[in-house]
């Protein structure tokens, strides 16, 4: 059956997930806020580079105020906006989403439940990703990870494998290796827990994630970092689950080896190229997502009684860069140091 398609957001991940779908044959709108990406693609289609493939595809552009005027029926919108844009963007979709349609975040961060306050939590799925992917440029976009190099898995809020649940895997098939979980919260929380110990320090640094893991000392901290988040996960009912399509036999053995092995395979799976979106957010002098990555665990953390000392300095750092106090440098990490052991 033809499904309609919406994806509201298309950065970098947005941008990569809808040119595959309509590359597959899929009936896709995209939606977007920034114009002269919308008017690039409308002239030149969308241009998604990864590493085994060039993919050049014309699609359906649109600005966000083309919706009133369009009024799609909806079967399936996937929200790729920033966390903190989620809630306006899934205000927007919803008047258009079919009753038994469904909406899914492929997201950093846990938004479901503010998915679910919008359209119902009967019409939202939830997911998590590992997608590496930048754009600088209108209609431009580089992937990191191939197709068959990225990873992802959708699951009901309740836990239950349904056919919906499935048809939507299958369907993401040809965006990434996808996977069914029966514990969503645990999924998007382990994917949470490595974006604090990767894209949290990495961020303070301003370089390339293969340069800022050759930083002295930075493997001890990522790992400190992974065990907080760990701690308020588990105060909060959150149990680790398998991610980046490791087995449950390779996640297994105690949290230190399994957080080093989540990492491990992270920064494999972006390659030698990649650079994590706070600073890339940080260089289009746009507004990044901390406060819903490394300060949701601080803030979960002080609401469960759970010390976050070292997400905590990471934070305090970054809030320093975004009110232009410090830049990005590897010369933050001495600075990390000093108020991890404040803290």
């Amino acid at each position: 059956m033809s499904r309609s398609i919406v994806v509201v957001g298309t950065g970098a991940i947005g941008s990569s997930i809808g040119a595959d779908l309509t590359d597959a044959g899929h009936q896709v709108m995209l939606v977007d806020q920034w114009p002269d990406h919308v008017e690039k693609m409308r002239a030149d289609g969308l241009q998604v580079t990864m590493p085994d493939l060039d993919l050049h595809v014309p699609v359906d552009a649109n600005h966000v105020c083309d919706l009133a005027a369009r009024k799609p029926v909806v079967d399936l919108a996937i929200i790729c906006v920033k966390s903190y844009d989620t809630r306006w963007a899934a205000e927007l979709i919803a008047p258009y989403l079919s009753d038994d349609g469904i909406l899914v975040g492929i997201q950093n961060s846990m938004n479901d439940d503010a998915h679910g306050e919008i359209v119902g939590r009967e019409r939202t799925i939830g997911c998590a990703i590992e997608l590496s992917a930048d754009i600088y440029e209108p209609g431009i976009v580089t992937r990191n990870t191939t197709r068959t190099g990225t990873w992802l898995t959708v699951g009901e809020l309740d836990g239950s494998v349904t056919p919906r649940v499935d048809m939507l895997a299958d369907l993401l098939s040809t965006v990434a290796k996808t996977e069914v979980s029966t514990n969503i919260y645990g999924s998007k929380w382990t994917k949470l827990v490595a974006n604090t110990m990767v894209m949290g320090p990495f961020g303070l640094f301003g370089v390339r994630n293969s340069e800022a893991v050759r930083l002295p000392g930075i493997r001890e901290i990522q790992v400190a970092l992974g065990r907080e988040s760990v701690a308020v996960g588990k105060a909060l009912g959150y149990e680790l689950e398998p991610v980046f399509g490791l087995t449950a036999g390779e996640f297994s053995g105690n949290t230190d080896e399994v957080l080093y092995k989540a990492m491990d395979t992270l920064n494999a799976h972006v390659g030698e190229h990649a650079v994590t979106a706070t600073v890339q957010d940080q260089r289009k002098g746009r507004r990044s997502e901390y406060e819903f990555i490394t300060g949701l665990v601080v803030k979960r953390g002080e609401e469960v009684g759970v010390p976050t000392p070292v997400n905590t300095a990471v934070f305090e750092i970054y809030g320093m860069i975004e009110r232009e106090v410090l830049e990005m440098s590897p010369n933050n990490l001495d600075l990390l140091k000093r108020l991890m052991v404040e803290h």
